[in-house]
């Protein structure tokens, strides 16, 4: 059989190669090897030791030996597989490798993976058997952005066969992972299992899996880019959606735009369950209505005609306090900050803290204090923001909740210095 490789890339661009010493990642590694434009680029290895297999060391002498003799640099990172994540050993094992890949590639640098066209059409099965739309039957991306360069498959068009023609003619030694023989991973039973039986009846099964994926693909595309212009209409600020023009569009535009808008916040993706719950429940809710719905850690409220996305846990802590001068850019445990702009210091230190209740402040112009609380609803401050304003104290006494209400003595200050606070909210 014909050795079918892709052809060198035009403009070769430093590479870090996610290199198991499996099959497909031995191959993708010889493969750029061979090209003298990619090594004058830049060529690198990455192995991540998962520590899964009793023979997991071994494998990162095997990898040393390959890299070695082939002479291009490789990198090892250990990683800690969750086994109590809820989310199963194999997708844990996939998240520890893509952090590690990511805290890795270096900025402009491409992240070459070994996925190849049985892969793709694994994926697109598994995609299709949990009901995936056309977003999830898009299956795995050739190129896409990641972390500080971009991701690059090159072999997903290449079928495993022709992986293995190459390396045997090439005289390849790669390793075999003992745990690719198990069936109870849902990939590997379709493996083992379905796309044999399919192959019999249907041989090029799985060229047609991948080539509805790119099918879905070229659809993903066309819609993402609609999908951007009316997201960019209903935006109003980061995490937070105008309901008026959201209501506009048809049902089925609105659902692909929350899912995106969530996707970009990098939250857990909205289950159907969500979407039907803001179709049911927070478009429809009375302005005062407290209308939200919450899933792994995030959260989407309806609030005075808008949605907020919310991190459930956004908060300051109920006990955090420090000191701050004002030189410097505080920054908040919620991953907010606050600044004091237009002067180099504060007259006179503060402590900063978290709200715990009953707070009281002067404002200017008035010889009597108010309940913080009352201002901040006056001012229209939403509740879970409440939770992370931070509040200025000298002496004991309120001198300013972030930059939304100032006293009277720290107001006459900052207005003679041609200074003011400028508080960030830690976002989703």
């Amino acid at each position: 059989m014909p050795i079918d490789l892709p052809v060198s890339p035009d403009t070769p661009t430093p590479v870090l190669v996610g290199f198991s010493g499996g099959l497909d990642s031995t191959v993708l590694l010889h493969w750029l090897a061979a090209m003298p434009a990619q090594r004058a680029a830049g060529l690198r290895a990455l192995h991540v030791h998962h520590g899964l297999q009793a023979a997991a060391d071994g494998w990162v002498d095997h990898c040393r030996a390959i890299c070695a003799d082939w002479e291009i640099p490789l990198q090892v990172i250990h990683v800690d597989v969750a086994r109590d994540s809820g989310q199963g050993l194999e997708a844990a094992a996939r998240n520890a490798r893509r952090d590690a890949f990511a805290h890795a590639l270096r900025p402009g640098e491409r992240l070459a993976l070994a996925h190849h066209r049985d892969d793709q059409a694994e994926t697109f099965l598994l995609r299709a058997l949990r009901g995936s739309g056309v977003d999830g039957l898009a299956a795995i991306q050739a190129h896409a952005g990641f972390a500080a360069g971009s991701v690059w498959r090159p072999l997903l068009q290449v079928p495993r066969s022709a992986l293995l023609d190459h390396a045997r003619t090439h005289g390849l030694h790669w390793i075999d992972d003992p745990s690719n023989a198990r069936d109870d991973a849902d990939r590997n039973f379709l493996r083992l299992h379905v796309m044999p039986l399919l192959q019999q009846r249907w041989p090029q099964a799985d060229a047609a899996f991948a080539r509805s994926a790119a099918l879905c693909a070229q659809s993903q595309r066309l819609l993402d880019s609609t999908d951007r212009d009316a997201l960019r209409r209903c935006l109003i600020a980061p995490g937070v959606m105008s309901i008026t023009p959201l209501q506009r569009l048809p049902a089925e535009r609105r659902a692909r735009l929350l899912r995106r808008w969530v996707r970009n916040s990098g939250l857990p993706p909205l289950p159907a369950a969500g979407v039907d719950a803001i179709e049911q429940d927070l478009l429809p809710a009375a302005p005062d209505a407290d209308a939200q719905f919450a899933w792994q850690g995030a959260r989407i409220r309806r609030w005075r005609g808008e949605l907020h996305l919310l991190s459930v846990t956004l908060a300051l802590p109920p006990h955090w306090s420090v000191h701050w001068d004002g030189r410097a850019v505080l920054a908040l445990p919620d991953g907010g900050q606050l600044a004091l702009l237009g002067a180099a210091r504060l007259p006179t230190p503060v402590q900063v803290r978290a709200r715990r209740g009953g707070e009281r402040i002067q404002l200017p112009g008035r010889t009597h204090s108010h309940a913080l609380k009352d201002l901040l609803q006056q001012r229209g401050l939403p509740p879970w923001q409440r939770r992370q304003l931070p509040l200025l104290f000298q002496d004991d006494t309120l001198v300013a909740a972030g930059d939304r209400v100032i006293a009277a003595t720290l107001q006459q200050w900052l207005d003679e210095h041609h200074a003011h606070l400028q508080w960030t909210p830690g976002s989703a």
